[in-house]
């Protein structure tokens, strides 16, 4: 069975350029189910539908939660329609299993006030404020993931662009535009970036390819590491912590577009979604924002009023 999964995620990574995080989530979800097989004296190659529907009906009493059982789910149906493809069974075993209904959460989102005390504590930070500021500013304009942000090339920031070639899932490629405080900041950072690398080629290190360099293996910004600066800069903007993260500004790019009036196919567009359905959820968190300022602020909304 580990000879299964390896060329499924070798396949993955060669055909359909899944990204890193991606073929990792897979492997610890089919090994998880490798396991729960080999406890049973079990195979890929021989077991059945019910097999896999028991496996989901454990998963359940360990108390997982919809959303993770759903990515379990996920990863077998792909390994076995893999397996199938390739002829090594005669059926796919989870071809009609469904997964769990899960509720649709709103994605958590900051307001504009919020978003201005993040940027003005990056333009602050004690150290490397001007690539912080960059970060930031880039993040907020565009709504990239996280990912995408921490591993742009230089060469997409060089002269001046007015839209940034953003290589996402898949290496699906779009391009973003930039707001002229992303361009001011970007300008603002280059250089200051460009000295630092070339006084590391002058100790003997090759040249960076990456707009945010890093000493670390992957060469560049590691998202844990952006992970903890947006956090310091929640606590240094007096906002709390627990509703920032680099996703959460990318719900903010998405939702402030839309309160201001874009259409939903330029935000789909500009997110990178495959399908505009996965870009409606905004118009909900719009709709929600606006019960609420009705609530607080209605006067017919207040109680004993009728």
């Amino acid at each position: 069975m580990p000879r299964w999964v390896q060329v499924f995620l070798e396949a993955q990574a060669a055909e359909l350029d899944a990204a890193a995080n991606t073929r990792l989530a897979y492997a610890r979800d089919l090994n998880d189910f490798a396991q729960w097989l080999a406890g049973k004296s079990l195979h890929f190659s021989s077991l059945y539908q019910d097999h896999i529907e028991s496996y989901l009906i454990d998963c359940e009493a360990e108390g997982l939660a919809p959303s993770t059982r759903a990515r379990r789910l996920s990863a077998i149906k792909q390994l076995f329609r893999f397996a199938f493809e390739e002829g090594w069974r005669d059926s796919n075993p989870a071809i009609q299993i469904k997964g769990p209904g899960q509720s649709k959460k709103l994605p958590k989102t900051l307001d504009i006030a919020e978003v201005d005390r993040l940027l003005e504590a990056a333009r602050n930070s004690p150290k490397q404020a001007r690539r912080n500021t960059c970060l930031m500013e880039l993040l907020y304009a565009t709504g990239m993931r996280v990912t995408e942000l921490v591993s742009l090339p230089v060469s997409a920031a060089r002269g001046d662009p007015r839209m940034l070639l953003v290589r996402g899932k898949g290496g699906k490629e779009r391009l973003v535009p930039l707001s002229p405080p992303a361009r001011d900041a970007l300008a603002a950072y280059l250089p200051e970036r460009d000295t630092q690398d070339a006084a590391a080629v002058k100790a003997g290190k090759a040249a960076s390819k990456f707009l945010f360099p890093s000493r670390g293996k992957l060469g560049h910004l590691t998202r844990h590491r952006f992970f903890g600066l947006i956090k310091e800069f929640a606590v240094a903007g007096g906002v709390s912590p627990a509703k920032v993260t680099p996703h959460t500004l990318r719900h903010a790019f998405a939702t402030h577009l839309l309160a201001g009036g874009a259409d939903l196919r330029s935000i789909q567009t500009m997110l990178g979604h495959a399908d505009v359905a996965t870009t409606e959820i905004y118009t909900h968190v719009l709709d929600e924002r606006l019960k609420e300022l009705v609530l607080e602020h209605h006067p017919l909304a207040k109680p004993g009023k009728s």
